[in-house]
C-alpha cells in the first residue's frame, strides 16, 4: 500500500509543471487561433483546388502540435523520443500550392507558441501574419498579366504544320514557338504543342475557329495561364 502511495505522489510531481487550467487554455487558444487561420485560408484562396479536408487538417495540426509541446515541456529526452516516433510516419499527400506550405508552418508556429504558453505571442503573431495574407490578397500584390498560352492542335499526318498554320498565326499572334510534336493513335494524326502570344485585340473564339478551319476540324485546345485555371 505504501508503494502505491509513493507512485501516486511521484506521478503528481511529474504533472506539477502545468495545471488543468493551463491544459484547457492551451487547447482552447490553439483551437481558436487555428480556426481563425483556417478561415483566413478559405477566404483568401483562389482557384478550384480548395479542400475542406486540408483546412480541417490545419486546425487539428495546430492543436496536435500544442499537445506535443505540452508533452515535451523542457525534457530533452522526451523531445528525442517523439522525433523518433514521428519519423516512422510517411506523408503521401501532395501539396498543390506553395502557399499551403506557409499555412502549415503558420499553424505549427501557433501550436508551438500555445504549447509553450506564450499566449500573447501566439495571438499577436497569428493576427499579424493573417493580416499580411489578407493584405497581399486584397491588393493583389505581385500580380502579373501573363499573355502566353498553350495551343494544342492536331492535323493529319499527311500535312505539314509549317504549311497549315502560318497565315492564321500571323493574323492572330504576336509570337509562337513549337514546343513538341507527337504522332497520335495509329499514326494518322500528329499533335503539336505551341507556346503562343495572342495580339492585344485578338479574340480567342475567332482564333480557335480559324485554327479549326485550317486543320480540317480536328482537335484544337487553347490552355489558359496558371493564374486563371488550376492544371
Amino acid at each position: 500500500m505504501g508503494d502505491l502511495v509513493k507512485e501516486l505522489e511521484r506521478f503528481g510531481d511529474l504533472s506539477t509543471s502545468f495545471t488543468l487550467l493551463d491544459v484547457a487554455t492551451v487547447f482552447i487558444l490553439s483551437l481558436v487561433l487555428s480556426l481563425f487561420v483556417g478561415w483566413i485560408y478559405r477566404t483568401t484562396h483562389r482557384g478550384v483546388s480548395y479542400s475542406q479536408t486540408f483546412v480541417h487538417t490545419l486546425v487539428l495540426f495546430g492543436m496536435v502540435v500544442a499537445f506535443i509541446m505540452l508533452i515535451i515541456g523542457t525534457n530533452i529526452a522526451r523531445a528525442f523520443t517523439l522525433v523518433g516516433a514521428l519519423s516512422i510516419i510517411r506523408f503521401r499527400h501532395a501539396v498543390k500550392e506553395s502557399r499551403d506550405v506557409a499555412f502549415v508552418f503558420l499553424v505549427m508556429a501557433v501550436g508551438m507558441a500555445c504549447g509553450t504558453r506564450f499566449y500573447i505571442l501566439a495571438t499577436f503573431g497569428t493576427l499579424c501574419l493573417s493580416g499580411a495574407v489578407v493584405m497581399m490578397t486584397k491588393l493583389d500584390l505581385f500580380a502579373k498579366v501573363i499573355r502566353e498560352r498553350i495551343l494544342i492542335v492536331r492535323v493529319p499526318n499527311s500535312e505539314k504544320f509549317d504549311e497549315v498554320f502560318p497565315e492564321v498565326f500571323r493574323k492572330f499572334l504576336d509570337e509562337f514557338n513549337l514546343i513538341s510534336l507527337e504522332t497520335m493513335g495509329d499514326g494518322q494524326l500528329q499533335e503539336a504543342v505551341y507556346s503562343v502570344v495572342l495580339k492585344p485585340r485578338a479574340e480567342t473564339d475567332r482564333f480557335i475557329e480559324a485554327v479549326r478551319q485550317a486543320n480540317g476540324g480536328n482537335k484544337v485546345t487553347l490552355v489558359l495561364g496558371q493564374q486563371e485555371i488550376d492544371l
